[in-house]
């Protein structure tokens, strides 16, 4: 085990202890938003940014609804579009008898590929 004389619990360039002047201080501004479930949460911003800058709506940390500076009227939740797969993409772009004449086309192709693979094995062997 080594004898050192550092304070344990300190880490390097930590400066004397209670240091006051940690870096330039910011004046800052609170503002309140609220969801809709009755949440309350107050970001800071800094001083000097612009109001037209400061977002009217931010993410709820709480639960992750929309959350708004007006506690009487909370922005509405947006209706969550439900997941859609490839299929269903495809289903809007395709009408039913486009589909049958892309599946005939691609059976046919695979149908085509196998005879050549098979007669290419038979002349082989």
């Amino acid at each position: 085990m080594s004898n050192s004389s550092s304070i344990r619990g300190a880490r390097v360039g930590a400066g004397p202890m209670g240091e006051q002047d940690r870096g330039h201080k910011v004046e800052k501004i609170r503002m309140s938003f609220y969801c809709s479930n009755g949440h309350e949460t107050h970001p800071s911003y800094a001083a000097t940014v612009a109001s037209e800058d400061i977002p009217s709506e931010i993410d709820c940390p709480n639960c992750g609804l929309p959350a708004g500076v007006d506690k009487a009227n909370p922005p509405l939740v947006a209706k969550v579009e439900p997941y859609k797969t490839h299929l269903a993409y495809v289903k809007e772009r395709r009408s039913d008898d486009e589909a049958q004449d892309i599946l005939e086309e691609a059976l046919q192709s695979i149908k085509e590929r196998r005879e050549r693979a098979a007669a290419s094995a038979k002349a082989r062997g």
